[in-house]
């Protein structure tokens, strides 16, 4: 007779896991050299990046903006009945994911999912998080089981407030004095072109801009009149080492040239407005296109909308009942739980990724 297979015992927690930053001007420092750790990068590049935190009073938004989505998280789980508690934990600066693992072990946590704050697949957005988890356990004597959720850059709970946010940045755009159709411009950040060969990023990436631009209204014409582009960002390293391209302020000097006066810039890659979007959007590639005398609006990214939030207790329902309907748009279906052993591995990062 054959045995029945075991039903595997609930999940108790979630925890959230994300990139980290900086809380303030002396905590800048210690948090590059977390992100670079074991990379030889030089001095002088860590300074100039820190330069980008200290310019903000040293405090990047990233963390505060995660503790909106905790307390979000929370309360969508109790509206929707799950007794599941909620954790958080960074790879790269306190609350470190080390921490919380041994806070959860404490609490008495069997089985938790994670929730990570990357919607793409690439060694840095989603292996390497993988690889977070699985060493913050192995290194925790009792430390409780952590699942990742499945990538969802092509979910309704992203795809859906992110075409919101482009229409709502369009409709900021004024019509007098426009030189044709704005064009949406969505950014993602570069990685080395070495990474991304044996990654879905630049797919999935393609894939997620095509399903928001179909979300935009067209033009009164009919016709296909916000054509959109995806471009990068924050690349770091010698030049000599390929990244992807083009980089969003080339870009913008190109469309310029082109003839090109509204654009739309959307930071696809972003599920929350940290430095990078800060810094490098609403910085450099806003200040580039105002010297140009272009109109540039930048759309918002997911934030703690609720759709979005809405989406995190969709794919941690998925898993605790396989009956439940795995939502995707688009042609690809949803991401699998559990990714191929090949995918996205690790390529020398020669700058540590600085972000």
């Amino acid at each position: 007779m054959l045995a029945r297979a075991a039903t595997p015992p609930p999940y108790d927690a979630v925890v959230v896991v994300s990139f980290g930053g900086p809380e303030g001007p002396a905590e800048v420092m210690p948090f590059l050299r977390n992100v670079t750790r074991g990379r030889n990068v030089p001095t002088r590049r860590l300074e100039e990046v820190a330069e980008h935190y200290l310019q903000r009073g040293g405090r990047s938004p990233i963390n505060d903006q995660n503790r909106q989505l905790v307390t979000a998280l929370r309360s969508a789980l109790e509206r929707s009945g799950l007794d599941l508690a909620v954790y958080w934990g960074n790879r790269n600066w306190h609350p470190l994911l080390t921490e919380v693992v041994s806070a959860m072990r404490a609490d008495g946590v069997r089985r938790a999912l994670a929730f990570v704050t990357s919607a793409f697949g690439s060694y840095s957005g989603c292996r390497q998080y993988r690889e977070d988890i699985s060493r913050s356990v192995a290194g925790c004597e009792g430390a409780p089981e952590i699942h990742k959720l499945r990538l969802y850059w092509n979910h309704p709970g992203f795809i859906e407030p992110m075409a919101e946010g482009v229409r709502a940045a369009l409709a900021r755009l004024p019509t007098a004095g426009s030189t044709g159709p704005a064009r949406m411009v969505f950014s993602a950040h570069s990685i080395p072109a070495a990474m991304a060969a044996g990654a879905p990023y630049e797919r999935q990436l393609r894939e997620a801009a095509s399903l928001i631009a179909e979300r935009v209204p067209q033009g009164p014409d009919g016709g296909d009149s916000h054509s959109w582009d995806l471009v990068y960002q924050s690349r770091s390293g010698p030049p000599q080492v390929p990244w992807l391209e083009p980089d969003v302020v080339d870009h913008l000097e190109a469309l310029h040239r082109d003839g090109v006066g509204d654009v739309v810039l959307v930071p696809l890659g972003f599920v929350s407005d940290h430095m990078e979007v800060i810094h490098d959007l609403d910085g450099e590639a806003a200040g580039v296109a105002a010297a140009l005398g272009m109109r540039l609006v930048r759309s918002p990214t997911v934030g703690t909308d609720p759709a979005f939030v809405d989406m995190i207790v969709e794919l941690i329902r998925e898993r605790l009942d396989p009956t439940v309907p795995r939502r995707a748009l688009g042609s690809a279906g949803p991401w699998p739980d559990s990714c191929a052993a090949d995918c996205c591995p690790r390529a020398r990062q020669p700058d540590g990724g600085l972000r």
